[in-house]
């Protein structure tokens, strides 16, 4: 389940900052990412995790099995390492430790136990959360830059949180029909639909730090919490203080993780653009033949970059 939402992190973020900006809360962002391989390998990736994560939620604690989903981040940077060329500072390597510790400490203090079902005071109030959500997200898309990234990407992270919600006592269904005609099922959907559309248009705003350390916040914490008050989520006897701890840990390793596994081919992107300009720049005092010529070879260099 790491492995699969660290693959998804890396892919999705690549295609998405391929992606032509939306200022909309449009759905047809889906659709264009969705004319990227990269994207769907990142959806496939992302998929394979959801349905490990939707299994272990029929008996592990949400602060667990959200935490693990957060921490996907740190194979997100070990590949970026591996197959995008990424620095591996020092703090980095800390921070990888620290989230391994976190892991661990979750593992050893929960206790498995099945979900408690959620009644119709439950239902009512996911599905007005999704009303609010959505509502945000039409106003939070007009912000632009990292105050974009942080809104989008703490609105697609509550969203996902909700999904989890739903999720933990659905996994409990024992057939086919109870599992289909169980209105959690539908608010699963619509709750992880609006927040792959929230994210991708967070990691479009220019800084996937910001998007993803607001996502994992928002995604964890109330989950953890929700599951513990109203799902039946427990800890082992005199390990509260492990639970606790490994939780903050492995928190706080994510959101200093996202500093450094920000995608650096953005800035790459960035660097390509600086030398189409100065190439620009120095054919000005070419021959006007010459100097349209390598204008158009410019603007087609460009356009392949957008999709």
């Amino acid at each position: 389940m790491i492995i699969a939402y660290g693959l998804a992190n890396l892919l999705q973020s690549v295609a998405a900052a391929r992606t032509t900006v939306h200022h909309s809360f449009d759905p047809g962002l889906l659709l264009r990412l969705a004319g990227h391989r990269t994207y769907l390998l990142g959806l496939g990736c992302q998929v394979g995790g959801f349905v490990l994560a939707f299994l272990a939620r029929r008996d592990l604690p949400l602060f667990l099995v959200q935490a693990s989903m957060a921490a996907g981040l740190g194979v997100t940077a070990l590949l970026g390492v591996l197959l995008l060329r990424w620095r591996l500072p020092r703090a980095e390597v800390v921070l990888l430790v620290l989230l391994v510790a976190g892991i661990a400490g979750l593992v050893l203090s929960a206790r498995p136990a099945p979900s408690r079902q959620l009644g119709t005071a439950g239902l009512v109030i996911l599905a007005a959360t999704l009303g609010v959500i959505a509502l945000l997200g039409f106003f939070a898309v007009r912000l632009h830059g990292a105050p974009g990234s942080v809104a989008l990407g703490s609105l697609a992270g509550l969203a996902f949180s909700a999904a989890a919600v739903a999720a933990r006592p659905l996994a409990s269904t024992h057939s086919a029909e109870e599992f289909l005609g169980n209105p959690l099922f539908y608010l699963l959907v619509a709750h992880s639909v609006i927040g792959q559309l929230l994210l991708g248009l967070a990691m479009q705003r220019g800084s996937t730090t910001a998007a993803v350390a607001a996502m994992d916040a928002a995604g964890a914490v109330p989950a953890a919490i929700i599951g513990l008050l109203l799902l039946g989520d427990q800890i082992w006897p005199g390990r509260e203080w492990l639970a606790a701890a490994g939780f903050l840990v492995t928190l706080a390793a994510v959101l200093g993780l996202t500093r450094y596994a920000e995608p650096q081919h953005q800035h790459a992107a960035t660097g390509r653009r600086e030398r189409v300009v100065v190439s620009v720049g120095r054919a000005s005092s070419a021959p006007p033949g010459r100097l349209s010529a390598q204008a158009a070879s410019t603007g087609a260099r460009q356009r392949t970059t957008r999709s």
